[in-house]
């Protein structure tokens, strides 16, 4: 069966906000998962957990840019006629 095109960009669209609500997550995550086992290592509670927790929120927010910058310029490709 095959899709038709706005169906196709349709996907596209809601695949890429998925992916962008994963990096936010996943970075806050590994921030959050590092900072916790440095602290128990080092013996520095909660100074190292609080500082990547907040490290992992800015990653995944910069991942998040990136991934809607890729997704504009091919938005902005296809968009653009031929010449």
């Amino acid at each position: 069966m095959m899709l038709k095109k706005t169906d196709r960009k349709y996907w596209q669209a809601l695949g890429g906000a998925s992916v962008m609500g994963l990096h936010i997550v996943s970075g806050t995550v590994v921030g959050l998962v590092m900072g916790i086992y440095l602290d128990k290592w080092l013996q520095t509670k909660p100074w190292l957990t609080i500082l990547f927790l907040i490290f992992g929120i800015i990653a995944g927010f910069m991942n998040m840019f990136r991934e809607l910058r890729k997704i504009d310029d091919q938005t902005v490709q296809k968009d653009r006629p031929e010449t």
